[in-house]
């Protein structure tokens, strides 16, 4: 089953993708070239991934762990529903996930 997913960058324009289960958010927004930097590479050490997830959208996903609630008092721009998107995991209950690439996202791997 295919996942569809949008993304509103900082300028307030919509990218749709699609990712298959098991998939990370994270993962899919790199491909789609969001400036979601994930310098730890899903070991959740920063917090470059981080997204604001749409408040619809938010109480469905899985409740962030104690060690993303700390990583998540290092990003800017954070929000009550902010999450890390290498924790975001794909599965067929986020069909339709919306979520928003803070203004403050910048990824240095494309300086």
């Amino acid at each position: 089953m295919t996942i569809r997913l949008q993304f509103t960058d900082a300028k307030g324009d919509i990218i749709e993708g699609t990712g298959e289960p098991g998939q990370s958010l994270l993962d899919v927004g790199q491909a789609l070239g969001l400036p979601l930097e994930g310098t730890c590479e899903g070991q959740m050490a920063c917090s470059t991934c981080h997204v604001i997830v749409a408040p619809e959208w938010f109480d469905r996903l899985p409740a962030a762990s104690e060690e993303e609630e700390d990583m998540l008092d290092f990003a800017a721009g954070a929000s009550r529903t902010s999450r890390l998107s290498c924790q975001i995991v794909l599965d067929d209950t986020l069909d339709g996930l919306s979520v928003t690439v803070p203004s403050q996202a910048h990824d240095m791997r494309r300086m």
